[in-house]
């Protein structure tokens, strides 16, 4: 089978350089990830199989890391990445789904045989694959440990982006334009929802320029009338209506690595409040995009954003943006950095980011947000689709 890896064998081992000086700083002799996103940036590994406990070994002292999972998906380890053989081990699968027996009972016993036992080992605490279950057979099974929180270790390693991962950041940013675009051209009153996501689902994986488009970490979400006064709802089959807003939240994705958008579409003449509303927003986001610079503290951002929502007379209580980058379901979000007040971390290029400028009042809501890369000159915009309220019939 022909694979495409995404990235050279290089730019992997510059990557796990990284995590294990990250490690040695933090005390660590062995660091667990079970984050699919954390997996996959380390070593290129990919196929959904994260449903089932699975996880990557990194220890200070071994030049690759130990992929450990379902013995059926080492296949797809073997042809994803550069691990050698011996260092892609399969769990028994009659550990899958057991009651008392957890396929960690033969991780513990893979750290024992290496002499591991003793290790201060950094586990993902926080991470949405870690389960309660797969923790307590790891602290169980390793009584001479010293287990503790990785802390998003790898989340932080991933924060500012190489050149190579700004290729597919921008190819995504690209793909999120026309996916969008072709979103709005479809939406007028009368064509249902699921319709018009059928349609986003087909322009997201047919991709651009040959290259095809990957899942989204959060499937596309749609919001229409009274709905709009929230951010997460996805499609009915209802018929849009002949007058009211629908907001869509969507992303590009190349080789998983994400590019959201948002957009508000009018179908009909948009309200006062609705138009005055677009513009406090857009004109907000237009200012902290371009107080977006290397250097600047991501607060110093936030506070751009709600000086003007203040002037308006608007205020978002809410994280106006997250970083993001390579992701898996069902978060595009990379865990580490938000554009908030309190928020301390300076800005770095090649940092990127998802400003979600969207606020929802009490009968409706706007959203008009967009995806950027941080530049010495400010965020660089990944989409390139107008930043305006939209209107159709």
């Amino acid at each position: 089978m022909s694979f495409e890896k995404p990235f050279a064998p290089a730019e992997f081992q510059r990557r796990i350089k990284e995590v294990k000086s990250r490690m040695e700083r933090a005390g660590l002799d062995l660091l667990i990830c079970q984050d699919p996103a954390n997996m996959g940036w380390l070593t290129g590994f990919d196929g959904w199989s994260f449903y089932t406990p699975q996880a990557l070994l990194v220890h200070l002292d071994q030049e690759q890391p130990i992929w450990f999972g379902r013995a059926q998906d080492a296949k797809s380890a073997a042809i994803t990445t550069d691990l050698t053989p011996d260092n892609i081990i399969s769990f028994s699968e009659r550990l899958v789904h057991q009651p008392e027996d957890h396929p960690f009972d033969e991780l513990c016993d893979l750290i024992k045989a290496r002499g591991w036992e003793g290790a201060r080992i950094g586990v993902e605490l926080d991470a949405l694959y870690y389960t309660a279950r797969a923790h307590r057979h790891i602290v169980h099974g390793l009584p001479s440990a010293q287990i503790v929180d990785s802390r998003e270790l790898v989340n932080w390693a991933r924060l500012v982006k190489s050149e190579a991962e700004l290729v597919y950041m921008r190819e995504a940013g690209r793909l999120i334009t026309k996916v969008m675009n072709e979103a709005i051209e479809m939406t007028k009153s009368g064509v249902p929802e699921n319709e018009i996501i059928a349609e986003v689902y087909r322009s997201q994986i047919r991709g651009i320029e040959g290259k095809h488009g990957d899942y989204s970490s959060a499937c596309p979400l749609i919001q229409v009338g009274e709905g709009t006064s929230t951010p997460h709802l996805t499609w009915t089959s209802t018929p849009l209506p002949d007058n009211g807003l629908v907001v869509m939240e969507l992303a590009g994705v190349r080789r998983h690595y994400h590019a959201p958008l948002s957009r508000t579409i009018s179908i009909g003449t948009p309200s006062n409040a609705a138009k005055k509303l677009a513009d406090a927003i857009i004109e907000g986001g237009d200012a902290a995009l371009a107080a977006a610079k290397s250097g600047v503290i991501t607060e110093e951002v936030e506070a751009v954003w709600q000086n003007v929502l203040r002037k308006h007379g608007y205020r978002k209580e809410s994280r106006v943006g997250y970083s993001i980058g390579l992701n898996y379901p069902p978060d595009w979000g990379e865990k580490t950095v938000s554009l908030r007040k309190g928020e301390k971390t300076v800005l770095q290029h090649g940092m990127c980011f998802h400003f979600q400028s969207g606020v929802w009042l009490e009968d409706f809501g706007i959203a008009i947000s967009e995806s950027f890369v941080v530049t010495d000159k400010g965020g660089e915009r990944l989409a390139d689709v107008d930043r305006r309220l939209f209107t159709v019939r």
